[in-house]
């Protein structure tokens, strides 16, 4: 089983408008709500890909009773924590025209020390049967930073693998608790290593920079795959997966589909590469549809064989 943890789960509104402009009155042409949030997305991907997961995380009010009925209309087993305040909606804005894609997320609730403590419960309960668990997305308020480090120590003693996706404090902590894989994307990776990178070779360096703060392997999300440090027979291996871009249909949520890509594969005991060429598939088939989570199975399959992965050799110094 994996679990994905949303803190901060959400509605998520996904409108496509054409010629969209500030201060102007727009229709939509397609539009889309599905319940969301960065590990409620890796959930829905899972199940798609045949995976067994279960979502667990906040849910707070009508919103939070709307997300909890959306899963459930999807067949996604979940097991949220019932809050008082009001769960966060999220709105994000496609222009088909230009590609261009404005997302307005909500703060989220504010949730209470003792709410937080049941969460702590259910969760290390629900990792008893638990081969892997993500922690993925922003925290609501009232939730201290240093909770994604903490469960993933209580985790680690339960032996269960740990996955970080989020960004900030939250981050920079989790990575001190050495989990077993966190996956950032360009931006959150410049954040945890407090300087701007660009180019191939800055690039693979600092995927190895962040490896070197504690989790035992990196893996920095790119538009077109990403650069990883993972284990390999005991070893640390820099690598490059990549693939031709497609012409998107929208851009959200694709870092979560490559993240439940490659943690499909990891749970069928699929070698390092496999599971890069098959997370860097299901992000790329993840942008030819509007709502983040949503996958072709059979075609993300197909497109592994579009994946190329090299090795990347790291300067004498740094090797």
């Amino acid at each position: 089983m994996i679990i994905t943890v949303t803190l901060n789960a959400a509605i998520d509104k996904s409108l496509a408008v054409p010629n969209f402009r500030l201060g102007r009155r727009h229709r939509t042409v397609e539009q889309r709500t599905m319940a969301g949030g960065k590990g409620v997305n890796i959930a829905r991907t899972l199940k798609a890909l045949g995976q067994p997961v279960i979502a667990t995380g906040f849910a707070g009010g009508a919103t939070g009773t709307h997300i909890v009925e959306q899963l459930t209309e999807e067949s996604i087993l979940n097991d949220f924590v019932r809050i008082r305040d009001e769960s966060r909606t999220n709105t994000s804005v496609l222009d088909p025209t230009t590609g261009e894609q404005t997302e307005i997320n909500e703060r989220g609730p504010l949730v209470s020390e003792r709410e937080v403590e049941l969460f702590r419960d259910k969760l290390l309960y629900l990792a008893r049967g638990a081969a892997i668990v993500v922690f993925a997305g922003s925290l609501p308020r009232g939730v201290e930073p240093d909770i994604y480090a903490s469960l993933i120590r209580d985790l680690e003693r339960m032996e269960v693998t740990t996955v970080v996706d989020t960004d900030g404090e939250p981050l920079r902590q989790a990575v001190r608790a050495e989990p077993d894989v966190v996956s950032p994307n360009v931006l959150e990776a410049e954040e945890l290593v407090g300087h701007e990178f660009a180019g191939e070779e800055e690039r693979s360096l600092v995927v190895v920079e962040i490896a070197a703060l504690g989790p035992r392997e990196a893996i920095m999300t790119l538009p077109d795959g990403c650069f990883a440090q993972v284990l390999i027979d005991g070893q640390r291996r820099l690598k490059r997966a990549s693939i031709e871009p497609r012409e998107p249909i929208a851009k959200r949520g694709s870092g979560d589909a490559f993240l439940a890509g490659y943690l499909a594969a990891r749970y069928e005991g699929r070698a390092p590469d496999q599971c890069l060429r098959f997370g860097v598939a299901c992000g790329a088939e993840s942008t030819a549809r509007l709502g983040a989570g949503l996958i072709d199975a059979r075609e993300a399959r197909r497109l592994m064989g579009d994946v190329e992965l090299a090795v990347v050799e790291l300067p004498a110094e740094v090797g």
